[in-house]
């Protein structure tokens, strides 16, 4: 065991040479290259929370994310693009352009024989069409054969056996003439019209719907209201549409006029109907008796009222390029509906462009000509060689649509 002074002389010995060690190390730390002293920066002064705060890198934020704050690099911007040049304004030139799209004008033309018989050879350059009497200019042109979308509108009121009967009658042979790809709706009509079946290709269904009519319930036929509300439900169909109306043509308490009902077929676009008056055989018999055949209990009825009411049915085929049939005899009801289905499925289907491109809601009347192609009148001969008369069966007209459609 050493001697306490010499303990106490060899602590203070290693105090010494501690000290002296550090002092060599703060000088060798101060010292670089040729031995120059190099200045040192003075701290940064301390957050108020007493941590020290680093100063951000000149070219942008810190480095992390734990930084109190960034400062975003400088993107180099490419230069603002001039403004375009505003075309110079021509002085009586208004300050806007217009445009006017001319509506596709479709008409159906069906050219038979007098005997029904559909003409199938004639092509393009065998039709003029008129506006107005302005010729116009086919730019489309095809022979159709395809399926149909037609309302079946029938008259069932309690009126006359005989009326119901043949009304009957007539609307089964339509439905025998139906095919597969066909869209037909029922719809039957006394006081008001009552649809049976909506449009459908069921052709069953077209048959269910005609058996519901068993017994008849009013004896007003309001005609003028049925095909009002048929025609307003089916415009608004696309295509070409057809209406097998089957009526004694008579009215008796409907709130819609002839007149009116008129505007509405004419305004009506893409429509063709074919009317077949029902009760003729009926109406003979009666006026061979010196009589008048009853329309219903209460409903005086004359004559002239028949007569009228066969005009009106006139009327609304001829304006939509239908056709008027009027049978006589039971037999007569397959023949006739064998000929609307012929006028329906075979027909030329001829488009234009109107030169009138005013989009004004004005009716414009259309005429058909059908001609040879040296310009001559058409000569149409059977197979014995003998000329054929024949018949062009087309629209009288269009409403032109209005700038609000």
């Amino acid at each position: 065991m050493l001697p306490v002074c010499f303990a106490r002389g060899f602590r203070s010995a290693r105090r010494v040479l501690v000290h002296i060690a550090l002092s060599f190390l703060v000088v060798a730390m101060a010292l670089r290259g040729g031995g120059e002293l190099v200045a040192q920066e003075p701290p940064s002064p301390a957050s108020a929370d007493g941590l020290q705060q680093e100063r951000p890198p000149a070219a942008g934020g810190p480095k992390s994310d734990v930084g109190p704050y960034a400062i975003p690099r400088k993107k180099d911007e490419p230069p603002t693009p001039a403004p375009p040049e505003r075309p110079k304004k021509i002085e009586g030139l208004p300050d806007y352009s217009i445009r006017v799209d001319v509506p596709l004008v479709e008409v159906p033309v069906t050219v038979t024989t007098k005997g029904g018989r559909f003409i199938s050879t004639l092509q393009r350059e065998n039709f003029r069409v008129y506006e107005d009497g302005v010729p116009q200019t086919i730019s489309n042109f095809t022979v159709a054969q395809a399926p149909i979308t037609a309302v079946l509108l029938t008259e069932f009121a309690s009126t006359n056996y005989a009326f119901v009967e043949d009304a009957l009658r007539a609307s089964y042979s339509f439905a025998n003439t139906l095919r597969q790809d066909d869209w037909v709706a029922v719809v039957s009509y006394d006081i008001r019209p009552q649809t049976l079946v909506d449009f459908t290709r069921d052709k069953g269904a077209v048959y269910g719907a005609l058996n519901q009519l068993r017994v008849p319930g009013f004896a007003e036929t309001n005609l003028f209201d049925a095909l009002y509300d048929t025609l307003d439900r089916i415009d608004r169909i696309e295509g070409h549409k057809y209406v097998v109306l089957v009526s004694t043509g008579f009215d008796s308490f409907s709130k819609i006029n002839l007149d009116q009902i008129t505007r509405k077929i004419k305004s009506t676009h893409d429509l063709t109907i074919f009317a077949i008056s029902v009760g003729w055989i009926a109406r003979q018999r009666y006026e061979t008796a010196g009589r008048t055949a009853p329309h219903g209990l209460g409903i005086p009825i004359s004559r002239i009222d028949y007569l009228q009411a066969d005009n009106q049915m006139q009327t609304f085929a001829r304006l939509t390029g239908g056709r008027f049939y009027q049978p006589r005899f039971e037999a007569e009801y397959p023949e006739v509906f064998h000929d609307i289905s012929g006028d329906i499925r075979n027909q030329y289907e001829i488009s234009f462009h109107s030169t009138n491109s005013k989009l004004d809601g004005s009716y414009r009347k259309l005429k058909v000509d059908v001609i040879a192609p040296d310009g001559g009148p058409l000569r149409v001969r059977d197979q014995k060689g003998k000329d054929v008369r024949y018949q062009v069966i087309a629209r009288e007209g269009y409403t032109a649509k209005h700038t609000v459609e």
